[in-house]
C-alpha cells in the first residue's frame, strides 16, 4: 500500500562511529524524501566525523566492523558542519521515519546539529518508528522484518541506503498486513510506532497520561519533575555537569526555570 501524505515524509537511516547519542558522530547518512504525489528523492552522504572545531574523531574498528566504512573511507569527505544547512533544507517541515529512528537516528542527527551552534525544529514533525510499529506487532530485526513483510532477503544491511529503502518498504508492507490495526495517516502511524511520549529526543523526560513530566531514568525515575527540582535542586546541577545530550541537558534547564522556587 503507498503512503497517504498531506506532507513530505523523510525516511532515513545513520552510519555511525558508535551508539552513544552523547558522544559519537555520523559517518553516513542516506535518506528517501516522500512527496504527498508519490514522488522520491533519495541521497546518500558520507562524512567525515568531527569535533565543533573541525578536529577529525576516528572510526573505531568495531564500528567499522559493523558497516565497513573505515576512517580512510571518510577522510576526504564533508564533515556534517559542511552539509548542515543542506539537511536543514531537506529536513525541515517534514515528518520522519527510520528503523529504531525514535531512540537514535533522531536525537542523534538533532545532537549533530546542536554541536555545531545550529538547531533544526521538529516540534510540528510526527515520528515513524518502524522498528516500534514490527516490535508491537511481530518482534523482529530488520532483516527478519524485510524477509516476513517484503519476502526477499536484505542483502547490504548495515548499509544507510539499503537499510532506508528496506525500511520504507517494510512500512508499506506493513500497511498492507495490518489494514484492521494501522491507518494509511502519518499522525496515526506515529502515535502507534511511539513508545514513550517523550520530552527530550534521549527520552530522559516523557509526560504521563495525564500530560505531567516525569523524570524517565535513575533513582528518580517515574517521579515528577516539579517534585524533583524543587526538592532536590542539586539533581538538575548534577544533570548539566553530566553525560547527557545537548538536547536533554537544554530541556533539562528549560524545566528547571519553569519550576524553579520564586
Amino acid at each position: 500500500m503507498k503512503l497517504h501524505l498531506t506532507r513530505p515524509l523523510v525516511f532515513f537511516d545513520l552510519e555511525t562511529t558508535g551508539i552513544d547519542v552523547s558522544r559519537d558522530h555520523i559517518v553516513e547518512l542516506s535518506y528517501i524524501k516522500v512527496m504527498p504525489d508519490g514522488c522520491e528523492v533519495s541521497k546518500t552522504l558520507r562524512l567525515r566525523p568531527a569535533t565543533a572545531d573541525g578536529r577529525t574523531v576516528p572510526i573505531p574498528a568495531t564500528s567499522t566492523a559493523v558497516h565497513g566504512i573505515s576512517d580512510d573511507d571518510v577522510k576526504d569527505c564533508p564533515t556534517f558542519r559542511d552539509v548542515a544547512d543542506e539537511l536543514l533544507q531537506t529536513f525541515s517541515g517534514c515528518d520522519l521515519a527510520g528503523y529504531n529512528s525514535n531512540k537514535f537516528d533522531i536525537p542523534l542527527l538533532v545532537e549533530e546539529f546542536l554541536r555545531i551552534g545550529k538547531s533544526i525544529d521538529l516540534s510540528q514533525s510526527r515520528f515513524i518508528d518502524v522498528q516500534n510499529i514490527y516490535h508491537k506487532l511481530e518482534q523482529r530485526t530488520l532483516v527478519a522484518a524485510y524477509r516476513h513483510y517484503c519476502h526477499k532477503e536484505l542483502t547490504n544491511a548495515h548499509s544507510a541506503d539499503a537499510d532506508t529503502r528496506a525500511t520504507l518498504e517494510v512500512l508499506e508492507a506493513q500497511l498492507d498486513t495490518y489494514p484492521d490495526t494501522l491507518q494509511n495517516d502519518v499522525a496515526q502511524l506515529a502515535e502507534f510506532s511511539a513508545m514513550n511520549r517523550n520530552i527530550d529526543f534521549a527520552g530522559r523526560f516523557v509526560k504521563d497520561e495525564q500530560g505531567n513530566e516525569v523524570i524517565n531514568f535513575g533513582k528518580y525515575k517515574g517521579r515528577l519533575v516539579k517534585e524533583v527540582f524543587q526538592r532536590d535542586p542539586s539533581f538538575v546541577s548534577w544533570m548539566l555537569q553530566g553525560d547527557f545530550t545537548l538536547d536533554t541537558k537544554s530541556v533539562a534547564m528549560r524545566l528547571n526555570m519553569k519550576y524553579k522556587r520564586k
